[in-house]
C-alpha cells in the first residue's frame, strides 16, 4: 500500500494501484497543508487499521475454514481406514470360505473315486482270471495241434 508521506510530498492526490480482482479503493482526499500532516496521519491510520482488521478477520475465517477442511479430511481418512479394514476382513473370510468349499469338493471327489475303486475286482480275482486265461490258452493250443487244425492259422512269413 502507499505511504501517506508520498501523497503529501508531491502535492497531488495519490491513488494506489489495486489488484485486478479487488475493487478499486476510494480516491484519497487532496493532501492537507503541511501544518495538518499529523492530523492526516492520524486520520489515515484508522482507515488502514480498519482494513487491516478486516484482513485479519478474513484471514481468521480462512484459517477456520482450512481447519474444518482438515478435520473433515481426517475424519474421512479414518473412515476409509475402517472401511479398508472391514474389506480386508471380509476378503479373508471369503477366501477361507472358498478354501472350505474347495476342500469339500475335493473330499467328495476322493470319496467318489474310492467308491469306484472299491467296486473293482481285488487281487485274488485278478490272479484267478490270469490262471484261467493261461490254462484255457494252453488247452486251446493243444486242441489245435491234436486235431491238426494248424491249417486254420495263417501261414508264417519267411
Amino acid at each position: 500500500m502507499a505511504d501517506a508521506s508520498q501523497g503529501s510530498s508531491s502535492g497531488q492526490g495519490f491513488i494506489p494501484q489495486a489488484p485486478a480482482s479487488a475493487p478499486p479503493p476510494p480516491p484519497a482526499p487532496a493532501a492537507p497543508p503541511p501544518s495538518a500532516v499529523p492530523a492526516a496521519g492520524s486520520a489515515a491510520a484508522p482507515v488502514t487499521s480498519i482494513s487491516a482488521n478486516q484482513l485479519f478477520d478474513q484471514l481468521a475465517r480462512i484459517e477456520d475454514k482450512a481447519s474444518r477442511i482438515e478435520d473433515k479430511y481426517a475424519r474421512s481418512e479414518a473412515l476409509l481406514s475402517r472401511v479398508e479394514d472391514k474389506v480386508e476382513g471380509a476378503t479373508g473370510r471369503m477366501n477361507e470360505a472358498a478354501r472350505q468349499s474347495d476342500l469339500a469338493a475335493l473330499r467328495n471327489e476322493v470319496r467318489g473315486l474310492a467308491e469306484r475303486t472299491r467296486r473293482l475286482p481285488g487281487t485274488g480275482a485278478l490272479v484267478l482270471t490270469a490262471v484261467i486265461t493261461a490254462v484255457l490258452t494252453v488247452a486251446l493250443m493243444v486242441a489245435l495241434q491234436r486235431f491238426n487244425l494248424d491249417q486254420l492259422l495263417p501261414p508264417r512269413a519267411g
